[in-house]
């Protein structure tokens, strides 16, 4: 089944606002929400980080229908795991069986401002995540855990207030050892469109897959992709919409080590980067359609939708009206 959300970007909205904007994509008929969990925006000018975890609390206890969490959190070095269970806990205490945990490796410009520390190198960060995830569903389904890893420990430890059942982890990745981790370990697996077709058919996706028959186990359950689209009938203001996320279409190896939001906002105006280049400029849900197949094609059943837009009660009426019926008539 076909399942459609929406993306909280708190990267861009404060925290009361982006929460009225939660609640009215469920008002509107989305299937979920997702929201990023930053330290810091990728723009310091009008950037916001308004904390995930006790956002989410609150969206638990006022949302009644949707599935809801992180795309994603990195449960390894701002966030202890043994506090990430705990939260994640009591989050889906509050909303049973509408909780997942999204997590991954991280960015620096998340833990290293926030830390003082300096940057692991990515091996590191894949093998805390591996032991962070495991202690999570220690903590979730047994008490008075010892854990003894390379990079936590923990003596003893229960989260008394459980869920009924472990919270769903859904683990992101970008390149192939990501993937072949969260084949392996996820409960699902998350990642972003806008990248060429051959990365997701001949390296994400057949990674994703090895992990999982190397584990032994089936595919993962759920696949999320985060679809970022301007969805707007006005061509000249799609685009204009999207300058705000200048620093997305800035070259991997232009924004290497950098965790400064200044510094990545001053180099996406200096290099004159087309933010529009990630996003699907679009008002035809035609159109949308035809953009997004190919991604349900390979297996994504779980789109979420990324809007730029300055006013995204706009963006969520109009794609409500006409992009949501079509997409369910499409694609089931």
């Amino acid at each position: 089944m076909l399942a459609l959300g929406y993306k909280a970007s708190a990267e861009q909205f404060g925290p009361r606002r982006l929460l009225s904007y939660a609640l009215e994509a469920e008002a509107c008929g989305f299937d979920s929400v997702a929201v990023s969990d930053h330290f810091q925006p990728f723009r310091h000018t009008g950037g916001h980080a308004p904390a995930a975890l006790p956002w989410l609390g609150a969206l638990a206890v006022q949302s009644d229908r949707i599935r809801f969490g992180t795309s994603v959190s990195t449960p390894t070095l701002r966030v202890h795991p043994s506090i990430m269970a705990q939260s994640f806990a009591t989050i889906a205490s509050l909303a049973p069986g509408r909780v997942w945990l999204g997590v991954g490796t991280g960015e620096s410009m998340n833990e290293v401002p926030a830390l003082g520390i300096a940057w692991p190198r990515f091996a590191e960060r894949l093998e805390r995540l591996a032991e962070a995830v495991e202690l999570m569903r220690l903590l979730w389904t047994e008490d008075r855990v010892t854990y003894d890893g390379t990079y936590y420990r923990t003596a003893n430890a229960t989260v008394y207030d459980k869920p009924d059942r472990p919270v769903p982890i859904l683990i992101a990745a970008a390149g192939a050892k990501a993937a072949r981790f969260a084949g392996a370990e996820g409960d699902g697996y998350i990642t972003t469109s806008g990248k060429p077709l051959e990365l997701y058919t001949e390296t994400l996706l057949p990674a994703l897959e090895q992990g999982a028959r190397d584990a032994g186990r089936g595919p993962a359950a759920e696949r999320m992709l985060e679809v970022k689209v301007s969805y707007e009938r006005d061509p000249a203001r799609a685009a204009e919409e999207c300058r705000f996320w200048g620093a997305l279409a800035l070259p991997a190896e232009s924004k290497q080590g950098i965790d400064d939001p200044l510094e990545l906002e001053r180099l996406a105006e200096q290099e004159h980067v087309h933010a529009e280049s990630r996003f699907i400029l679009t008002g035809d849900p035609d159109e949308l359609c035809d953009r997004v197949a190919p991604y349900v094609d390979l297996g994504f059943r779980h789109l979420v939708f990324h809007s730029p837009a300055p006013d995204q009660s706009r963006f969520l009426e109009l794609f409500a009206a006409d992009a949501l019926p079509r997409l369910r008539e499409r694609f089931g």
